[in-house]
């Protein structure tokens, strides 16, 4: 069986065990609870995604729809607001700041696959932290990559693809991802 310090190792590891479908399963029904609440009863939506969730801090509001590999694995700060339609690719740890803002169709991603096509084939995967810093501002559709830091304070730019670390207080964007200015 395949164990969780195996998929937050880093290493490439069998990600077609049929053990991780079953405990992914609990989360997945979940966030399809938290996905149909309603939008009125947000003390609903706040108790699933703490039972959801890996962190939930004080005052975070995640607006619906939502979609992760598990939920367990994020961790939200402080006040952080997230838009509608966040996608948690969060087979290794995603960790978001306090003050965090998250623009819709946004997607953090930890799980990576190998270049080699016969290991995919295998269902081998790698998976990445990601870790966002206190006062990041991501914009609608950006896709945050396997292994990336953002530092604070910074704003990534609407639809830009962050392939690399990010230092603190600049604004960085583009496709891949740069730093344009400093703050």
């Amino acid at each position: 069986m395949v164990t969780e310090e195996i998929i937050k190792s880093g290493e490439l590891y069998d990600a077609s065990d049929a053990d991780l479908y079953e405990l992914q399963w609990r989360y997945n029904d979940l966030m399809y609870e938290f996905n149909q609440t309603r939008p009125s009863n947000r003390r609903k939506q706040q108790e699933i995604l703490k039972e959801l969730l890996g962190d939930l801090g004080e005052g975070c509001v995640i607006e619906p729809p939502l979609r992760a590999n598990w939920g367990k694995n994020s961790h939200f700060g402080d006040n952080v607001y997230v838009n509608f339609n966040l996608t948690l690719v969060d087979d290794a740890d995603i960790y978001i700041g306090n003050h965090v803002m998250i623009g819709p169709n946004v997607t953090l991603v930890t799980a990576g696959h190998p270049l080699e096509a016969e290991l995919r084939e295998k269902g081998m995967q790698f998976n990445k932290s990601v870790r966002i810093g206190d006062g990041v501002w991501l914009g609608a559709n950006v896709i945050v990559l396997p292994g990336v830091t953002i530092g604070e304070n910074t704003t990534i730019g609407a639809g830009s693809i962050v392939t690399r670390d990010i230092p603190a207080n600049v604004v960085a964007y583009g496709n891949p991802c740069r730093v344009r200015k400093t703050l």
